[in-house]
């Protein structure tokens, strides 16, 4: 488990682009913590990130699909999925968004990952995030399964 204080947005954007390096197909973040705790400003961050690396070009905006529930962004070798399930009401709602498919190919990130219950895989790299002060957030990350954990390591290895 790593905690790290993040004094303002920009120390959010900036763990978004160390961990964009690690991030491969099949890999899932869950962005867990309250409204306005950065979850948004983090998947946008690693999202600009990803097709920056990938030679996906530009993504354009990257809104929070809180109203559509997924977004789809071609970023490159590895599409990256965008889920935002505040508004899902049974976990089982998320299998008509095709969560399962973007589970075994792409890059996913499920804001509200709680929301999944047992759809959530076993495997996987929690991020949860406080506000903490003007400005501030706090971040404790956790590693599930092996895929989970060595990408936790990664993310260690680059701390700042």
């Amino acid at each position: 488990m790593i905690e790290l204080a993040l004094s303002d947005l920009e120390a959010t954007r900036s763990l978004a682009r160390r961990l964009a390096p690690a991030l491969g197909a099949g890999d899932v973040i869950g962005l867990a913590g309250p409204l306005g705790a950065g979850k948004t400003t983090f998947a946008r961050a690693l999202i600009e990130a990803l097709a920056k690396a990938g030679g996906g070009g530009p993504v354009g905006e990257v809104p929070s699909p809180t109203f559509s529930l997924v977004q789809v962004y071609e970023t490159g070798a590895v599409p990256v999925w965008h889920f935002d399930l505040y508004r899902l009401e049974h976990p089982a709602d998320a299998l008509e968004l095709a969560v399962e498919e973007a589970f075994a190919g792409a890059i996913s990130l499920v804001e509200w990952p709680e929301r999944l219950g047992e759809i959530m895989p076993g495997d996987w790299l929690e991020l949860r995030m406080e506000r903490h002060g003007d400005g501030a957030r706090r971040a404790v990350i956790r590693g599930y399964g092996p895929r989970g954990m060595a990408l936790e390591r990664a993310l260690q290895k680059t701390a700042p």
